[in-house]
């Protein structure tokens, strides 16, 4: 079973940020028809490609129907099978590792020098360890073969 693609739409060649995430849009049906996915997550997908594709919205209203789309493809595919975007686990780790790791250790820092004004150096550590964990995740995950060649952001 395929997936169905995106319609061409000559609405959207005017606003360069839509053109641009239909391209990334196009480009993550691509990659998925590439792979095996079991018939039901190809029907949930082509049924909400299939309404976007019978759509009349233009503009902002045609944007948000899109990302929200987008995202429940993305959110489908990562709870159902595990398949993650580019990047992922390292974004998700960044964030993580600059308030898990980084504050902690900028407090305790702070408090040992006796100027508790300098906890935000922590954060830059923590940054650098979510990083590494991240990239470890999302090298894993290249390696078993559940990560999209699409990055999330477009």
């Amino acid at each position: 079973m395929t997936i169905t693609e995106l319609k061409e739409r000559s609405d959207i060649s005017e606003d360069a940020k839509l053109n641009r995430f239909f391209g990334k849009f196009r480009e993550l049906l691509k990659e998925l028809n590439e792979r095996k996915l079991p018939d039901k997550i190809v029907e949930t997908i082509n049924k909400d490609i299939e309404e976007l594709n019978s759509t009349s919205l233009v503009g902002k209203e045609l944007k948000k129907l899109a990302y929200q789309k987008w995202t429940k493809i993305l959110n489908l595919l990562m709870q159902e099978l595990k398949i993650v975007p580019k990047n992922r686990y390292r974004t998700i780790w960044l964030v993580l590792g600059m308030s898990v790791f980084g504050l902690p250790i900028g407090i305790v820092y702070g408090a040992a020098i006796g100027n508790i004004g300098l906890f935000p150096t922590g954060i830059g550590f923590g940054m650098a360890i979510g990083l590494l964990l991240g990239a470890r995740l999302d090298k894993k995950a290249f390696k078993e073969g559940r990560q999209l060649g699409v990055d999330i952001r477009y």
